[in-house]
């Protein structure tokens, strides 16, 4: 490890995680009070590359974190974790400068939860943005109304095999970055993958996959606010399961609908970054990442 990282109390090499290492990074996340998440974990582990340094006392992992990465200038970083009986003690530092100096100098972004926003701070991570979580049971109601376009139909339909080189072009102006490895396995991961379409083209997308008993949503890219309901509303109505989605706090009419259906706020998150405050792309089509672990 680089002498210029700052030394924990004792010697703790990093290491690569791998599925290997999917049940131990369940426990790492059930330690600190989160979902097991293996089903996200097993994407991670896959889509990423992750970090973990083992617990001395053979007690599993005592830290992880995940770095996805879209191209060599752009990164997120997520699942930032150390267990309970190992807290306050550098460790989070002494990763997070280790994963900082993996990524070569490349744009990271992560979303912080507000224990853990001073230490990315004193890294040199900026605040740019909020995600405001909501969860609850949807309750439908009357269909969403579309704002006035060009005259065509939205309709909303599962996705098939082919949308999805339209899906990764809708997804790159959006985000203004390849994801197409994290995407790519987004038919498999998914319990639902839907798109909407207008006069045979594409204008959104989005996800609906598992996470313990609900179901998250995401990731929600769209042209506008309406088809982004259209969008909620299909996929909510493909699950009796609480629904958990994570929007972008721009999207405040997006918000407030989903409140009026059903879905109560949680605890919102901060995006921050480093190496620039830019967010490539046009966001105002982002609604929801994958995971706030992916960005």
């Amino acid at each position: 490890m680089p002498s210029s990282l700052p030394r924990p109390p004792v010697d703790l090499p990093i290491r690569r995680l791998t599925r290997d290492d999917l049940v131990p990074c369940a426990d790492l996340s059930e330690d600190r009070g989160w979902p097991r998440d293996e089903h996200r974990w097993g994407l991670l582990l896959t889509a990423g590359t992750a970090y973990g340094i083992d617990d001395p006392e053979g007690k599993g992992l005592m830290a992880s974190c995940v770095v996805t990465s879209y191209g060599p200038e752009d990164a997120a970083v997520g699942m930032m974790l150390v267990a309970g009986r190992h807290a306050r003690k550098g460790i989070a530092r002494y990763l997070m400068h280790a994963v900082i100096e993996s990524t070569g100098g490349a744009a990271l972004s992560l979303h912080a939860t507000d224990a853990g926003r001073p230490l990315y701070e004193q890294l040199g991570f900026e605040a740019v943005g909020r995600t405001d979580r909501m969860s609850g049971l949807f309750r439908p109601g009357a269909a969403p109304e579309r704002d006035a376009g060009d005259g065509g139909a939205v309709r909303v339909r599962p996705a098939s095999a082919g949308d999805l080189p339209d899906i990764l072009r809708l997804d790159t102006r959006a985000t203004g970055l390849d994801r197409t490895q994290l995407l790519a396995r987004l038919p498999a991961f998914a319990d639902h993958l839907r798109v909407a379409e207008e006069n045979g083209a594409l204008v959104g997308y989005g996800a609906l996959w598992p996470s313990a008993q609900s179901h998250a949503l995401g990731p929600l890219v769209a042209r506008d606010t309406a088809t982004a309901k259209l969008l909620v509303a299909s996929l909510a109505g493909a699950t009796d399961r609480p629904l958990r989605a994570d929007i972008d706090a721009r999207h405040t009419d997006l918000l407030a609908w989903l409140g009026a259906h059903g879905l109560e706020p949680g605890a919102p998150t901060t995006l921050m970054t480093l190496g620039g405050t830019r967010q490539p792309g046009d966001r105002e089509r982002y609604f929801a990442p994958l995971s706030v672990a992916t960005g």
